[in-house]
């Protein structure tokens, strides 16, 4: 910050109360760091934190609701203040995509000479956090969106036009290294991570005969046809790729809660073939619920983008935070939870279907194509 002159004194000029804000935030944040390096979560203390940035305590929960959000928001800072890699050339296949997926993700691990509380930093350890059902349910949506966004890069190396679904396989690869990080953190130095990077390679060559077939598909409630303008919201962030969105070409937008995350496959393999699929993922607990899940997404997507290059996720699109809440207020959703599952289908500039409920994704688009042959027949 510019210092300036008042009658021959030098005085700092005067912080906005934006600026102010940020700046408790950072103080907040890197006492908070430190006090988790040095005492690890079960120790660390919100007095102390305050003590650390010589705040009070006051001002560190007007930033933070507790410590469970602060340690999120730490490890989130560490994510999303890495270093951006160079795009890659695409992987010729899924094993060699799945192994330099592996060697990015792996490079977690603590390294030898790392305290405890050091290493699960590191690990972006959840075992100490993670203790209510809430969160564990969430957890578990996360995985299942996880493995959906590693299977479409992996899904993107096939060749010839052959792709399969690669959910499953990703699936595996995911435990595997989930397993690795639960052992480094138990059982510090225990195994070869170069051998579970090769191990992870050789996971593509299983047949797996991976299909999508929802058994409650074919009872999904019919989307109901419309013809809205669509005003589509502006200025919002991708967080698989880090780009601006333009919501206004033709495709599905689907917005889920945290407790369905999962449907997010119903929407991508529901669409058209070379249409956008927006999913939006929102929460009635964005304090800690939504925390959490910019943390997993921000990890995933870190080694997602040294894998596969950028032009892959084009089609596929994912909101979450402010911005999915921007997007459920412009498809006409009037509240929000955590079980919300809802979609429309967009076309020519208007909401043409509109779908609530289970399978929203896959009405939408189904009831658009009916709509379609039925005006085409006329």
């Amino acid at each position: 910050m510019e210092p300036r002159r008042v009658e021959g004194v030098v005085a700092m000029a005067r912080l906005t109360r934006v600026q102010q804000q940020a700046r408790t935030r950072a103080s907040v944040l890197a006492a908070a760091r430190q006090e988790f390096i040095e005492q690890g979560y079960a120790g660390a203390k919100i007095d102390q934190i305050a003590s650390r940035a010589q705040l009070t305590r006051g001002a560190v929960y007007s930033n933070f609701p507790g410590k469970r959000a602060l340690y999120l928001a730490v490890l989130i800072e560490m994510v999303e203040g890495a270093d951006i890699v160079e795009p890659p050339q695409r992987p010729e296949s899924a094993g060699e995509a799945l192994g330099s997926f592996a060697r990015a993700w792996l490079e977690r691990l603590p390294l030898t000479g790392d305290t405890a509380p050091e290493g699960r930093l590191r690990l972006r350890s959840l075992a100490e956090v993670v203790d209510d059902e809430q969160s564990r349910t969430v957890l578990a949506q996360i995985a299942r969106l996880e493995a959906l966004l590693l299977a479409l890069g992996l899904e993107s190396c096939a060749r010839n036009g052959s792709a399969s679904r690669q959910v499953r396989l990703a699936e595996l690869a995911l435990t595997l290294l989930g397993g690795s990080a639960l052992l480094a953190e138990m059982a510090p130095g225990f195994g070869d991570p170069f051998d579970r990077a090769r191990a992870c390679e050789h996971l593509a060559g299983l047949p797996l005969a991976d299909t999508w077939a929802p058994p409650y598909l074919p009872f999904v409630k019919p989307a109901r046809t419309s013809r809205d303008v669509w005003s589509p919201p502006e200025g919002l962030t991708d967080r698989l790729t880090g780009d601006r969105i333009d919501l206004r070409a033709d495709g599905l937008v689907s917005v889920l809660g945290a407790h369905r995350m999962e449907a997010a496959e119903d929407a991508v393999r529901s669409a058209r073939s070379g249409e956008r699929v927006t999913v939006a993922v929102v929460t009635g607990d964005p304090d800690e619920t939504g925390l959490l899940l910019r943390l997993r997404v921000a990890d995933l997507a870190s080694c997602l983008r040294r894998v596969f290059p950028a032009e892959i996720w084009r089609r596929f699109r994912l909101v979450i935070g402010d911005d999915a809440a921007a997007v459920a207020t412009s498809i006409g959703l009037t509240g929000t939870d955590d079980t919300t599952e809802a979609a429309v289908r967009i076309q020519d500039g208007a909401i043409v279907a509109r779908a609530h409920g289970r399978g929203a994704a896959h009405a939408a688009a189904a009831g658009t194509a009916r709509a379609t042959s039925r005006k085409a027949g006329t």
